[in-house]
């Protein structure tokens, strides 16, 4: 609980110093899942990273959701990255993928009831292309509280790595209040596989909201992995559409 208003408190504080979809961009999510039939796709045509190792466009970063039955969807994610020279290997790689079951545990203030809404998400984690081989596993759990003024998604995680390591991780989002038509999001996150990296990151960024099937969206992530430093610039789209 300590951790966790800690947490709170770091993006609270983001959030006011820059008058400021845990969907995208940020790599938090929220308790709320596809519409039964319902096809949504996270899209992130470009985007960029730079680290002092390697300069990375990163083209495209997508989740693809289906609502296969109410309260549960089908997810699939995952992203291209070409490094850029002058790093020594600029082969193309695709990583991050995986394949998860999200499903809504406790209908709260998402699904238009009262109280915290309460999901899981729970999956393998598959090969990549150049990079990441082997499989892991994956679960997640997500509480999500909305007021006048706000909207929380807090994440807790776990993990067992393509490299048979254990990983943890916490995370929170602010997003501000859902009746605007743009409203300022922060995130902060913290992952630590054992054996492997740790990593301490934060997000400032925006969505735009057109429909309620469409929004844009566009963010900065400062991350520090094992201490180094890593900037990323995140702008993409997340739309959907239902399948009769």
């Amino acid at each position: 609980m300590k951790l966790l208003l800690r947490m709170l408190g770091c993006v609270f504080a983001l959030a006011a110093s820059q008058e400021a979809l845990a969907y995208r961009p940020f790599d938090s999510t929220d308790a709320e899942v596809a519409d039964v039939n319902e096809r949504e796709i996270e899209l992130g045509p470009v985007q960029f990273r730079r680290s002092q190792d390697e300069h990375t466009l990163i083209a495209p970063a997508y989740v693809f959701n289906y609502g296969f039955v109410k309260n549960w969807e089908l997810v699939f994610e995952g992203r291209g990255e070409h490094p850029l020279p002058p790093s020594e290997d600029t082969r193309s790689r695709f990583v991050g993928d995986a394949l998860s079951l999200k499903g809504v545990l406790r209908e709260g203030v998402l699904q238009s009831k009262s109280g915290p809404s309460v999901a899981t998400e729970f999956g393998v984690l598959l090969p990549g292309i150049n990079d990441e081989r082997g499989f892991g596993a994956s679960w997640l759990g997500i509480v999500s509280q909305r007021w006048s003024w706000a909207t929380v998604h807090f994440n807790l995680g776990a993990e067992l790595t393509r490299d048979h390591n254990a990983d943890l991780s916490v995370g929170a989002i602010v997003e501000g209040p859902i009746n605007w038509t743009i409203r300022p999001v922060a995130e902060v996150r913290y992952d630590h596989e054992f054996g492997g990296a740790e990593t301490k990151s934060a997000l400032i960024g925006a969505i735009w909201k057109v429909t309620d099937k469409l929004s844009f969206d566009a963010g900065a992530r400062e991350a520090w992995v094992n201490d180094r430093s890593q900037t990323e610039l995140r702008a993409g789209l997340t739309f959907a559409f239902s399948a009769k």
